[in-house]
């Protein structure tokens, strides 16, 4: 069991290193996302970040990252999940539809000038594809972080991020290094500090 178990850990984490490499060419993709979030929030505009499970997760992460700090001391930058508030979650669900739960938040709290942050593995998210539909209505920045071939969110943001992976878990793990990155070169560009770890 022990020898299997030491097997299917070296199989993931040759299999995250492949998908890591294979992501390399998202370099430019990244650069331009990471300018417009720094335009944005170096204006005092906030920055609203949604997804769906592991991507919800990785929602809030990167929303933690740029409200407290990612490494070293700095001002805190306006960033809020909109995966947080589980009374609106669920009253929306109720009312609306689980579709609308992002668009409507992005309706209610976006202003022009804003970011969103749309999280999705496989880009075919109905809730992510209208709250990119909104934030276009806002007049806001949209950033994607998606996977596969982009699915139905594909084109409908001013920078996106296509992880060239079919796995979902490939996937989150780039989309982790990604957030890492946007943060790292966010504060850098803003409180001129270190863009390492």
């Amino acid at each position: 069991m022990s020898s299997d178990a030491e097997s299917i850990y070296r199989q993931q984490i040759q299999a995250s290193i492949a998908s890591m490499e294979a992501s390399l060419v998202l370099g430019p993709d990244v650069s331009k996302a990471a300018k417009l979030m720094a335009n944005a929030l170096g204006k005092g505009q906030h920055l609203y970040a949604c997804g769906n499970g592991g991507s919800a997760a990785d929602a809030s992460h990167f929303t933690t990252e740029l409200l407290c700090r990612l490494k070293d001391d700095r001002p805190p930058l306006p960033a809020v999940a909109l995966t947080a508030d589980s009374s609106f979650l669920t009253a929306t669900s109720n009312d609306y539809g689980y579709d609308e739960v992002f668009a409507r938040q992005v309706r209610g709290l976006g202003k022009s000038g804003d970011v969103l942050v749309a999280i999705s593995t496989s880009g075919d998210s109905t809730n992510i594809k209208l709250a990119l539909e909104m934030a276009k209505e806002q007049n806001m920045v949209a950033v994607s972080l998606l996977g596969r071939e982009g699915g139905l969110c594909a084109g409908l943001a001013d920078a996106e991020i296509i992880v060239p992976c079919q796995s979902t878990a490939r996937i989150q793990e780039v989309h982790q290094v990604i957030i890492h990155t946007l943060c790292l070169i966010t504060e850098h560009t803003l409180f001129d500090m270190p863009n390492h770890l």
